[in-house]
């Protein structure tokens, strides 16, 4: 008999209609595999029941707060139920961009410049205030985004002083913990990871300022070229960097690493994703095709890849 499996999906955060679409393409695809799959809406069910109702194994496709941060990997990990992604410490860890960015600064991997800043409700004119001064000394333009936040939701580039208070409000929408990162120019890419294996590069062609939320998401004429056209070396070179900063936060699993290639030739780490998206527009499924992997094999091997 085929183990059950649960598909989580949906939950409570700001990207909830990305994660259902991504777990409904999953479990499409495991009841194509011929799998005994079964949508599991987080928001509207209590994961405690999924020993009871007998499932075997579990397909985290939950993005943001409540799926990436660490808390249902605690959960499953207490039922004693195989699930995919990385493990308790690892999820914590990197949805926290700062603390990421920690680690990565002190293994000598190169990451943007930052001010890391918890926004309260009250005293908002005297916070505002310290805050421009460290922007100045980093240098306009800055990111400005929540701290544990994904699909760019929050962000703001800000080019103009004017512009800070109003991209802090946004962020602290989301999160009281803000990161301001100095902005750099260059190219992104983005390199996924399958266990042991890291496939090739995309390069993320945009006409925004940046790879923002409707670029991602919503923007037709965003580009994702794969291969990514870098010369042999460089690949090789962001396969080495994007696996030791992979390694160094103890990821394991299927996963995505973004960086930007800048001006100078040199490559910056921006952050990692360890649930990915597996919509029509996600960039593990488009490099995994290039490698010869169909949807359904990748969906399978991941789910291979439980802790």
């Amino acid at each position: 008999m085929n183990k059950k499996i649960a598909v989580l999906l949906g939950g409570t955060s700001s990207e909830r209609k990305i994660s259902i679409k991504s777990g409904y393409a999953v479990l499409m695809s495991l009841l194509q595999s011929g799998l005994n799959a079964y949508p599991i809406d987080t928001r509207d069910y209590s994961i405690i029941n999924l020993k009871k109702e007998g499932f075997d194994k579990a397909y985290i496709a939950l993005h943001g707060k409540g799926g990436e941060d660490g808390s249902i990997q605690g959960v499953l990990q207490y039922l004693n139920i195989p699930y995919t992604g990385s493990g308790i410490m690892a999820s914590s860890i990197a949805i926290d961009k700062f603390r990421t960015k920690l680690l990565w600064k002190s293994s000598g991997l190169r990451t943007a410049p930052d001010v890391y800043i918890q926004k309260k409700k009250k005293n908002t004119t005297a916070l505002s205030s310290l805050i421009i001064k460290k922007i100045l000394k980093l240098g306009l333009p800055v990111l400005i985004k929540p701290n544990n936040q994904g699909s760019s939701i929050g962000m703001t580039l800000v080019s103009c002083i004017t512009q800070i208070n109003d991209a802090i409000n946004l962020a602290s929408i989301y999160d009281e913990n803000i990161l301001i990162e100095k902005f750099i120019k260059g190219k992104e890419y983005t390199i996924s990871i399958l266990g042991e294996n890291i496939l090739p590069s995309i390069y993320i062609s945009t006409e925004h300022r940046f790879y923002d939320y409707n670029a991602k998401y919503t923007d037709s004429s965003t580009k994702y070229i794969c291969p990514s056209g870098l010369p042999i070396q460089k690949e090789k070179e962001l396969k080495r960097i994007a696996f030791l900063a992979w390694k160094i936060l103890g990821c394991s699993g299927c996963g995505r690493i973004d960086t930007i290639l800048d001006n100078h030739n040199q490559f910056w780490l921006l952050e990692v994703n360890t649930i990915p998206g597996m919509t029509n527009r996600s960039l593990v499924p488009i490099s995994a095709k290039k490698m010869g992997i169909s949807f359904d094999e990748l969906v399978l091997s991941i789910l291979d890849i439980t802790k």
